[in-house]
C-alpha cells in the first residue's frame, strides 16, 4: 500500500507486515505501508479500528507483535525513532504542574533544541498563548491544552508528524491555525493525520486508507478531491472491511 511514492524512492516510513496483538485480540494485522517523503496519509476508520495503535507502533511508544518498519530505508530504535517524529496524541504528554512555557521549554531541552526558551516562546507566540505562557497547563481549558499539545509536538521541528485526531477541541480559529501549519508543511514535513473530520482530510492529505477491526485498505487518489467523495469512498471500504470480517 502505497501513499504517493514515486517509484523507485525510499519511502520516508515503510512497513511490512506490521502487526499488533493483545493476547487473543488482533489491534491490527498485517499491514505494509509505504509513505512517501513530504505526503500527508489520512488513517480513516470508525472507533476502535486500531488508527490510534499504527501511530503507536510508528511513534515507538508500543511495540508490535510482527512485522518491520523503516524510516528512510533505514531501520531505528525507538529512542532514536522519537527524535525524528512529533506526537500529537490523545494524551497531551504535559506535566499539570508546569506552565505552558516550562512544558515547552523542557521539551526542547530534551531533544537539545538550541535555546529552548526562545523556541517556546516562539511557539507560543504561533498558538496565541502569551498570554496563558505562564500559567499552570493543569487549569487550561482542554482547547487551550491541545494548542500547547500542539506546540509540544513541534518544538523540535520533526521530519515526521503523527496527529490523532489534532482538532479535538480547538476553537474554529485555533483549528484554522492548525489546518493552515499542516498544510504549508506540505512537501517538507511527512505526516499521518488520523481524523473523522473528512473535509480536513480531504483538504490536507495526498493519500487515505481506511482501518476496520485493524485491516487496511487504500483509497484512491480522486477519493480526496471533496469531503463528498471522500466520504463515499470511506463508507464503502468500511462496509467492504465489515463484511469481510463477517465472512
Amino acid at each position: 500500500m502505497n501513499a504517493a511514492a514515486e517509484p523507485g524512492a525510499t519511502p520516508a516510513i515503510e512497513a511490512r507486515g506490521l502487526t499488533r496483538r493483545f493476547g487473543p485480540v488482533v489491534a491490527l494485522r498485517p499491514l505494509d505501508l509505504a509513505v512517501a517523503s513530504g505526503t500527508t496519509l489520512a488513517v480513516l476508520g470508525p472507533n476502535g479500528a486500531g488508527k490510534s495503535t499504527l501511530l503507536r507502533l510508528l511513534s515507538g511508544l508500543a511495540r508490535p507483535s510482527g512485522g518491520t518498519l523503516h524510516f528512510d530505508g533505514v531501520g531505528a530504535d525507538r529512542v532514536g525513532r522519537r527524535q525524528r517524529i512529533g506526537l500529537i496524541g490523545h494524551a497531551t504528554f504535559l506535566y499539570p504542574a508546569l506552565t505552558a512555557r516550562e512544558n515547552l521549554a523542557l521539551a526542547a531541552r530534551l531533544w537539545k533544541v538550541a535555546d529552548p526558551e526562545e523556541r517556546a516562546s516562539q511557539l507560543l507566540d504561533e498558538q496565541d498563548l502569551q498570554a496563558a505562557a505562564d500559567r499552570p497547563v493543569g487549569g487550561f481549558s482542554r482547547g487551550m491544552a491541545q494548542r500547547v499539545a500542539i506546540a509540544r509536538a513541534l518544538v523540535h521541528d520533526p521530519e515526521i508528524l503523527l496527529l490523532d485526531e489534532p482538532f479535538t477541541g480547538l476553537d474554529p480559529t485555533a483549528a484554522d491555525r492548525l489546518a493552515g501549519r499542516l498544510a504549508a508543511a506540505r512537501g517538507r514535513r511527512t505526516s499521518l493525520l488520523v481524523s473523522h473530520d473528512l473535509a480536513r482530510a480531504a483538504s490536507l492529505a495526498d493519500a487515505a486508507l481506511v482501518l476496520v477491526r485493524g485491516e487496511a485498505r487504500a483509497l484512491p487518489t480522486g477519493a480526496l478531491g471533496s469531503a463528498e467523495l471522500l466520504g463515499e469512498a470511506y463508507r464503502e471500504a468500511v462496509s467492504a472491511l465489515g463484511s469481510e470480517g463477517r465472512a
